[in-house]
Formats: structure tokens, C-alpha cells, sequence
């Protein structure tokens, strides 16, 4: 069985908004449906079903700080646990030099065409700001 090589895209985004209004939009199913995937829902066991293109992908959050930082590992279909599991990690970082805030987006998939990612991102980072009106 072969192992599919992951990569790991990490990227920094400005976005003028506040923590506390950005949060909701990394963090709710609600708040990601309108910037990162068709469709998002929680099931009873805390299980995310990420859709895009009328497929699920599920995931939990294994990490979140309140208005800071949230990540979901992504699980298999039977929504289990793998090894080496793909994730995206959300944090927001603010420069303490210029006071501007950041959307740092770690995405390790198996996606390993960057400029594909690098559009992807670019993107998604459009239609948040677009909504959140940074």
C-alpha cells in the first residue's frame, strides 16, 4: 500500500477585521459555510461533514482558542481517526508593530500542486474579507 506524501501549506493572510468578528466564520458551521465549503454540519457526536462538490469530508475540531486559533482534523469516511490525517488550522495574529491582523491558514493535504493551493487560498481569503468587509 502506498503512502500518499502530504504537504503542508502555510500562509499568512491580512484581513481587517477583529478576532471577534472573524471567529464565528472559522469556527461555525454556519460562519464556513459562507466563505469555505457548499455546506457544513454538526452531527450529534461533534463530527463536522464538510461538503464541497456534493462530497462529504469529515472532521473534528481538535483544537480551538476562543476568538484565536481552531483546527479540524479531518477524518476518513467511516469517520475515524487516520494516521497522518489531514488538517486545517485557522489562527488569527495580530502585529503588535503595525496593529494589523493576519488569518494564518495551515492546510496539510495531499494536495501537492502549490500554485493550485496558493489560488485556493487566495480565493477563499476573497470571499471572507468580501464578508467580513476587511
Amino acid at each position: 500500500m502506498t503512502r500518499e506524501t502530504k504537504t503542508k501549506f502555510v500562509r499568512e493572510y491580512p484581513i481587517n477585521a477583529s478576532a471577534k468578528l472573524l471567529y464565528p466564520y472559522l469556527s461555525t458551521p454556519s460562519g464556513l459555510t459562507q466563505w469555505f465549503c457548499d455546506d457544513v454540519n454538526l452531527d450529534e457526536d461533534k463530527i463536522l461533514n464538510f461538503v464541497w462538490d456534493g462530497r462529504s469530508h469529515f472532521a473534528e475540531v481538535t483544537s480551538h482558542r476562543t476568538n484565536r486559533s481552531i483546527r479540524f482534523l479531518f477524518l476518513d469516511e467511516n469517520k475515524h481517526h487516520q494516521t497522518d490525517a489531514s488538517y486545517v488550522d485557522f489562527s488569527i495574529e495580530s502585529s503588535e508593530l503595525t496593529q494589523e491582523q493576519f488569518l494564518k491558514v495551515v492546510d496539510y493535504s495531499e494536495e501537492d500542486d502549490e500554485e493550485e493551493l496558493e489560488e485556493l487560498w487566495e480565493n477563499l481569503m476573497q470571499n471572507l474579507r468580501e464578508i467580513v468587509g476587511g
